[in-house]
């Protein structure tokens, strides 16, 4: 049965949607949003749903109804609609217009409610809506969200400005002045505290704080045209004790994660989960053989090998993933032991309930032959690598200078990628205006598309200005050969450990471990 989902998808932070959110979004055939809602939630929605970017329309009156009609029309197509809506539908927005509209057209919808800007963004800026002795009320003030960023405000200013509590106005750089000089003119005291948060939520969020006078004269002079959050009241002095979004490790770093975007989510989150501002272009994506031939070879007679070599997550990945779809199952594998190189790697055989019987103490094919010798000769021993089309020769070379009677298939492809052309961020630009702060490499594939999209000399060049960051030696390795020198490496060779690594750099490098971060008040453009 068709309906339509009314879903507030929260202020930015594509983590704070509501769970049953997530769960309408997941099952929708059309997903219509609009232009403020965070990108990435769009993954969450089934491969085959129809997407519709409704853009800036929504605050248009005219493109409202339209937006409405198309609703309609999913749904009586049989469609199951998600609405995807800045923030809260009923707080400030038109959700409830378009309740109405799909009520009257006899259409089934549901409201999912969202978190609001102006109750997120002081969170996330250390400031409590309310607190014991901040007054007995919250206010709410319409400022921008219907798109009149230059009407006047029609509201009891004199009555407003003597209640006793918190004010919060969401509001273009045109109003915020105006309410302000409004709030003192009616009775407000001018040194009160107050804030303006822009971004709020968003790894660039800024936070603006001084008396309300202070805060009126900074935005009559300012040039950043961005909407923000206005608080006013005792609980914004409070900020100074409460921070805690915008004093996390990394926050105000820009990291390009050149992971395949596939694979880049744990690189991503735990990048932001520090404060930083991650910004995925994949210089690479990993597709299947050309050829599952010899994949389909070395799966169906699997136990015949005294090793199975696995150098990667993508291997294990590859090779099992074939196995299970052939007539066989992990049985297959019969005595052949599992050589896992890296925790990762080892944890991926894990999730398939595998356990390893070997795991060099690094990702190096010395530390590869080391370990396996310490397990016995090798001379004579058949020894299975599945690897990707460019694997290391190098790992299979040693193996025979020991004895071993090696099978080399490969289990996957890696493909380059060229962000700009799929859509991706201008890396090259981004690099030249030193907006990247950090680049992070997980495999020597990465380094070597990304000197190839750039140009060896503009490569070496870019990055030495930025701080370069490898998952292990490696891609360390495939860097330095290509002239480009990196900075953070980390003792294991795991994304966790990657993260780590760049946090102890950048605390040791700004001489902020131990430290509360430096307040992005000194960034704002004020």
């Amino acid at each position: 049965m068709s309906i339509v989902y009314l879903i507030g998808a929260g202020p930015g932070d594509p983590g704070l949607i509501t769970v049953r959110g997530l769960q309408c979004l997941m099952a929708a055939d059309v997903v219509v949003y609009d232009h403020l809602v965070n990108p990435r939630l769009l993954r969450h929605a089934r491969p085959d749903a129809e997407r519709i970017d409704v853009g800036v329309a929504a605050p248009q009156p005219n493109e409202q109804d339209a937006i409405s009609y198309l609703l309609v029309e999913k749904a009586r197509e049989g469609k199951t609609v998600a609405r995807l809506k800045w923030g809260d539908p009923f707080v400030f927005d038109t959700g409830g217009a378009e309740g109405l509209f799909l009520h009257e057209q006899g259409v089934r919808f549901e409201v999912v409610p969202g978190v609001p800007v102006c109750i997120a963004a002081p969170s996330y800026s250390g400031v409590p809506t309310t607190y014991s002795g901040g007054g007995d009320t919250i206010t709410l003030i319409r400022g921008y969200e219907d798109g009149k960023a230059q009407r006047d405000i029609d509201v009891d200013w004199t009555s407003l400005s003597r209640l006793d509590g918190t004010l919060i106005c969401y509001a273009g750089p045109q109003q915020i002045p105006r309410i302000v000089n409004q709030l003192i003119a009616h009775g407000r005291p001018p040194g009160e505290s107050a804030a303006v948060i822009y971004d709020g939520t968003l790894p660039t969020q800024e936070s603006v704080v001084g008396s309300l006078a202070d805060i009126g004269d900074k935005l009559k002079r300012s040039a950043d045209r961005r909407p923000g959050v206005l608080i006013v009241g005792r609980v914004v002095a409070l900020r100074d004790h409460l921070r805690w979004f915008d004093s996390r490790p990394l926050f105000g770093k820009r990291i390009l994660v050149t992971r395949p975007r596939d694979q880049s989510a744990d690189l991503v989150e735990r990048l932001e989960a520090m404060g930083a501002e991650a910004i995925e272009a994949p210089m690479i994506r990993i597709e299947p053989p050309d050829n599952y031939d010899a994949l389909d070879d070395a799966c169906g007679r699997a136990d015949t090998f005294d090793w199975i070599v696995f150098s990667s997550t993508n291997a294990v990945d590859a090779f099992i993933s074939r196995l299970l779809e052939s007539p066989f199952d992990l049985r297959a594998l019969g005595n052949a032991k599992l050589c896992g190189v890296g925790s990762a790697t080892a944890d991926r055989l894990a999730g398939h309930g595998l356990k390893i019987d070997v795991m060099p103490s690094e990702y190096r094919a010395e530390a590869l032959i080391h370990a396996l010798t310490q397990t016995g000769d090798l001379a004579g021993r058949k020894i299975l690598l599945p690897h990707a089309d460019v694997g290391r020769e190098i790992i299979a070379d040693e193996l025979r200078k020991q004895g071993a009677q090696v099978t080399e298939v490969v289990a996957y492809r890696t493909v380059a990628t060229d962000p700009e052309r799929e859509g991706q961020p201008d890396v090259y630009r981004l690099l030249l205006e030193g907006r990247i702060d950090i680049v992070t490499f997980t495999s020597p594939s990465a380094v070597l598309n990304m000197v190839s999209v750039l140009g060896a000399e503009p490569a070496v060049d870019l990055l030495r200005k930025t701080v370069v960051a490898a998952i292990g030696p490696v891609t360390a390795e495939a860097a330095t050969r290509c002239g480009i020198e990196t900075s953070v490496v980390p003792d294991k060779y795991t994304v966790p450990a990657l993260v780590s690594a760049i946090v102890r750099y950048v605390e040791t490098e700004n001489g902020l471990s131990g430290r509360r971060a430096p307040s992005p008040e000194s960034r704002a453009t004020l």
